[in-house]
């Protein structure tokens, strides 16, 4: 998890046996995202949820970081619709993936970075992940459905703190708030998630989906109607720094 020389794709899939493993592959840029990794990523999960073969999927980042959220090198000069379509092609392959996903957190997870984690059913973080939600500071609303998906996963007060603050949070307070399931070594995070998703592929493909629909039940609906309410204030703000600009 030390190597940021890594070349290639942006998402590297491969299968370990029954567990489809993506691993994020942008590491001289911390894996954050472009228009184009984040539709990689889209047809990685779908590729995912299409074959008989694969009973979970691990999510993991090459290099020192899991996620550093969006390439604003890159999304300065790609149109923003381009952006937006992309974005919302891979949060449906999210909200529709129908094997357990789980996740494994090193180093920074930051914006998008921790926003795909609230999709993920199991997260680990290793004991060095530092987890952050930077919207406020950077003056735009949170995104991805995070403004409601985060105050379901960890109360609405510890929700707002980190909205409202921007603060970092450390990968053993992460489990303390419930945003990840455990913290382990960071040598090990990668080896123990992929033990976790052999766990869940090893038992009846028709429960473990059935029990991952029922323990979502109407949640991709409150998703949406959130990224809704996201974008309609990510707009206004926008208009708002517009006008600043102008005077």
């Amino acid at each position: 998890m030390t190597d940021d020389t890594t070349t290639g794709p942006a998402i590297v899939a491969h299968q370990d046996a029954d567990v489809r493993v993506l691993t994020l592959n942008r590491p001289a840029r911390l894996n954050a995202f472009t228009a184009s990794s984040y539709r990689d990523l889209a047809v990685a999960l779908r590729d995912a949820a299409g074959d008989e073969q694969t009973g979970a999927v691990v999510l993991v980042g090459a290099g020192r970081a899991f996620c550093s959220g969006v390439d604003l090198v890159a999304l300065a000069t790609t149109p923003s619709s381009e952006v937006s379509a992309a974005f919302g092609e891979l949060l449906d392959a999210l909200l529709e993936l129908p094997q357990p996903l789980v996740a494994a957190v090193h180093g920074s997870a930051v914006g998008f970075g921790t926003t795909i984690l609230l999709h993920c059913d199991v997260v680990l973080v290793a004991d060095d992940a530092r987890l952050r939600l930077p919207f406020a500071e950077l003056g735009t609303a949170p995104e991805a459905g995070s403004s409601w998906l985060l105050a379901q996963a960890i109360g609405s007060q510890r929700a707002a703190e980190l909205l409202l603050t921007s603060r970092w949070v450390t990968g053993p307070e992460a489990v303390t708030f419930g945003l990840a399931n455990r913290a382990t070594d960071p040598s090990t995070v990668q080896a123990e998630a992929l033990a976790l998703g052999h766990d869940m592929a090893g038992l009846p493909r028709g429960a473990t989906q059935a029990a991952k629909r029922l323990i979502r039940h109407g949640r991709a609906d409150g998703v949406r109607a959130a990224i809704q309410r996201e974008q309609a204030e990510s707009g206004q703000l926008g208009a708002i720094h517009w006008d600043r600009d102008k005077r």
